[in-house]
């Protein structure tokens, strides 16, 4: 190839690219902020959902958060968005007084808002969001603490990972009332490190051995709990639940250690906003209804949530993308997709 030919051809290869990119603006370009720390593996598969969602309505969507999980670094992510342009961003709510200001950045430059995971319908209205995708935290810690209340639990220890959420304690409160115990004693603020989990929760149940019951908050902090409880001798004859799945708590629900999970379905809350804001885009509408109805539709979603066993719970207004129980009766449905799609 001569020169001149080469440098033809990297011209046109470079205007293709260019052209893509651009196309791919045109149709929309995104971001979702989450407010975990890069050591959470549980946010893996809303990463995998919001890929996905990206490829399936030709967007482009970025995933970004802080690395340690502070949120007052999650704040200026947010700020950085409101002004990059954005099409639209995607929240979660982690709490809302940090993160009101920031948020309402976004909404002041008229960038369609959805919030996820965390936080409240409610507050996501006072934020100006358009709609809220996730599941209720406390209604899913009260679902869960009716089915150990007829196990016969009543008194529990919740091991909370990321207390810096506020809305996590909800899932703690939920538990605590449907069981007649006081959350707020039996919360324990573990940290994310698994070694620093492991020893917090052996002492816990070393000084209060009256506690039968361990409800954790997610892989972060079951994982090391279920080793807790194997050194001690108390798996399987120590009541436990979790929040979220992951290959170690799949095993411990068929092996016995753990009674059930509860799964939020984190694939919806990275999939469907995505899914909205483009359609909303494309269509040229607010009417969340016809908005919603062609996310049903599209034959591509539609593939995806049947293949993976996802059902979303439209509402007038928002998403609830859980609560399910996964148990030993049901896990072989969910755990081959487990940490990359449920």
């Amino acid at each position: 190839m001569t020169l001149s030919y080469r440098r033809l051809a990297l011209t046109l290869l470079v205007s293709v690219s260019l052209s893509a990119m651009g196309a791919a603006h045109a149709a929309g370009r995104y971001v979702l902020i989450s407010h975990a720390p890069d050591s959470d593996s549980w946010w893996n598969t809303i990463k995998n959902s919001i890929k996905q969602a990206g490829e399936d309505y030709g967007v482009t969507v970025d995933y970004r958060n802080p690395p340690s999980g502070d949120l007052a670094d999650m704040a200026r992510l947010i700020e950085q968005a409101a002004a990059a342009g954005y099409d639209g961003v995607i929240v979660t709510i982690a709490d809302y007084s940090v993160l009101q200001g920031a948020i309402g950045k976004v909404t002041a430059k008229k960038i369609p808002l959805v919030t996820i995971n965390s936080g409240t319908t409610e507050q996501s209205e006072k934020l100006g969001a358009i709609m809220h995708v996730g599941q209720p935290e406390h209604a899913a810690g009260k679902g869960a603490g009716e089915r150990a209340k007829a196990a016969g639990v009543k008194s529990f220890l919740c091991v909370n990972h990321y207390a810096t959420n506020p809305a996590s304690f909800e899932r703690c409160r939920g538990f605590g009332e449907a069981i007649g115990a006081d959350y707020k004693k039996s919360t324990l603020d573990s940290g994310d490190d698994p070694t620093a989990i492991e020893s917090k929760v052996a002492a816990y149940l070393r000084q209060n051995p009256n506690t039968n019951g361990v409800l954790t908050l997610g892989p972060t902090s079951a994982s090391p709990t279920i080793k807790a409880l194997q050194k001690s001798g108390q798996a399987g004859k120590l009541w436990m639940a979790t929040f979220d799945l992951s290959d170690d708590i799949s095993k411990g629900i068929k092996d016995g250690t753990v009674a059930f999970a509860i799964d939020q379905q984190p694939y919806l809350q990275g999939y469907i906003p995505v899914a909205v804001l483009a359609t909303m885009k494309e269509m040229k509408t607010t009417d969340l209804k016809k908005v919603a109805d062609a996310v049903k539709a599209n034959p591509k979603t539609k593939k995806r949530f049947d293949e993976y066993g996802l059902v979303p719970n439209y509402g007038p207004r928002h998403i609830s993308s859980g609560p399910g129980f996964v148990t030993k009766e049901n896990i072989g449905k969910v755990e081959k997709y487990a940490g990359q799609y449920r």
